[in-house]
């Protein structure tokens, strides 16, 4: 794939990445699992974070979470996790989506870009998915940032392209 098209697509999902960063290391530790929030803040986040994994594997046959997460998040009876996670193992999730997500759109070529997702409900490419994907985390940073705005009147700003390199860590 044209080195141009990869560099793009990283600095604009790794911008929703970031924002997703952002507005949860904005988070006061009051506001993260305030249950009269629906859904919790810390959750959301969370929700992002599995799906922003799942998304980047190549299908859910051999996909496992890093510990302490589990594949609960996909029950159909929406059951949520049986803990909240801290900001902290979040935060490290989020690094590890961050990598995965580099380490995916740096190794693409047009061949495996056109190839079809291992994700029968999705059923799109495999370029698709990764705007599908980018579009999921940014909508799930976007309501993070209005939750933060409508409890504490402040969010984090606007990030127009992510700072790290494509092929770097």
């Amino acid at each position: 794939m044209d080195a141009t098209w990869r560099t793009s697509l990283w600095q604009q999902f790794g911008a929703a990445i970031d924002m997703l960063e952002n507005a949860l290391l904005a988070c006061p530790d009051e506001l993260w699992n305030d249950r009269s929030q629906r859904p919790e803040f810390w959750y959301s986040a969370y929700h992002t974070l599995f799906w922003l994994d799942l998304y980047l594997s190549d299908s859910v046959e051999g996909f496992a979470p890093p510990a302490p997460y589990t594949l609960d998040e996909m029950d159909p009876a929406g059951l949520l996790p049986e803990r909240v996670y801290t900001k902290d193992e979040l935060q490290s999730y989020l690094e590890h989506g961050r990598k995965k997500c580099r380490a995916t759109i740096d190794a693409l070529t047009d061949e495996k870009a056109r190839q079809r997702c291992g994700f029968e409900w999705v059923d799109v490419s495999v370029a698709e998915l990764l705007l599908y994907n980018m579009r999921h985390v940014q909508h799930h940073a976007a309501q993070l940032n209005l939750i933060l705005r409508q409890t504490i009147d402040s969010a984090p700003r606007w990030v127009k392209k992510t700072k790290s390199k494509l092929g770097s860590d």
